[in-house]
């Protein structure tokens, strides 16, 4: 049984085989989930399993606690336990930072890639935070086209501690001073905020955009407003883990603004080759929902290359 940790594997690992492993774990059977919360909403016992027939069990134990980063810890601690499929065996525990990191932002890379422009160049990142970080490294690895990568943020100190910590790593990033202006001239907009209240309008959306939306993740966040939602062509990364669980979809659908017909795709359905893009001036949407299923497939990329 291996124990892996963040700091002792980091580094081993290579964006572009991250992603491919979320792609060829979408041609595998359809994954079994299941979730649990335990606890207050600001001290959460999360528990996410699933199941994939030749890939195995994976079940990622986490707590949440909100107020952690004023103690000066992670809002986010815990592992994931990887399965063998064969009997059942643990065969590894890997420190869930390093899961949650990779598959969300390879999660994103791969639905740009299998949605954005093939001609793609501009990258907007809107949010400076940890998860901003690894999309510059992602993005430029899974879209090596990219010429030009700009981050906004609310707090414009953050933005230019970004760009400064990417320039350290040997990447280019330009801090973004109008959200609205780099939004209209961005070939692909990646979100990851915080956000409670719309913070991309789709009024600025130009034809032709892949807008990546990762950063809602409860049911009473938002980040695209309804005319982006329903402006575009829209795709999740899994119909089950974000149609009734994440604002972003959730609080349209309420409102009879959006339909569940109107998600054309999922992860299972665009690497079988249903239709993505379908023409240059498209606009695509992507909710980057995450699931345990995708923290599986990352589980057992990682434990591959250790």
């Amino acid at each position: 049984m291996q124990h892996i940790t963040y700091d002792a594997v980091n580094a081993q690992l290579c964006w572009v085989d991250a992603i491919r492993a979320l792609e060829e774990g979408h041609r595998a059977p359809k994954a079994e989930l299941g979730d649990m919360f335990l606890g207050p909403a600001e001290a959460t016992l999360l528990n996410r399993g699933a199941y994939i027939e030749g890939l195995g069990y994976g079940v990622k134990a986490v707590t949440v606690f909100g107020a952690n980063p004023q103690r000066g810890l992670p809002t986010v601690q815990g592992a994931m336990f990887l399965f063998s499929p064969e009997d059942g065996q643990l065969r590894a525990i890997i420190e869930s930072r390093l899961i949650t990191e990779w598959k969300t932002a390879a999660d994103s890379v791969l639905g740009a890639r299998l949605l954005a422009r093939p001609d793609a160049q501009s990258l907007l990142i809107v949010g400076a935070g940890t998860v901003a970080a690894s999309l510059v490294r992602a993005y430029s690895g899974g879209i090596p086209g990219l010429t030009r990568i700009q981050v906004w943020a609310r707090r414009g100190d953050q933005a230019e501690a970004l760009a400064a910590q990417m320039a350290a790593e040997g990447f280019a990033v330009q801090v973004a001073s109008d959200l609205q202006e780099a939004a209209g001239k961005a070939d692909i907009i990646s979100t990851a905020t915080m956000a409670r209240q719309p913070v991309l309008l789709g009024d600025w959306i130009a034809p032709g955009t892949h807008v990546d939306l990762i950063g809602a993740f409860k049911p009473d966040m938002r980040e695209a407003d309804d005319a982006l939602i329903t402006k575009g062509r829209l795709f999740v990364d899994s119909r089950d883990t974000t149609l009734h669980h994440i604002g972003e979809l959730m609080q349209p659908l309420a409102a009879g603004v959006l339909s569940e017909s109107d998600v054309r795709g999922d992860f299972y359905d665009l690497v079988a080759g249903a239709p993505g893009r379908e023409a240059p001036d498209d606009i695509t949407v992507f909710k980057n929902g995450g699931g345990a299923h995708l923290d599986l497939m990352m589980a057992r990329y990682i434990a591959s290359v250790v």
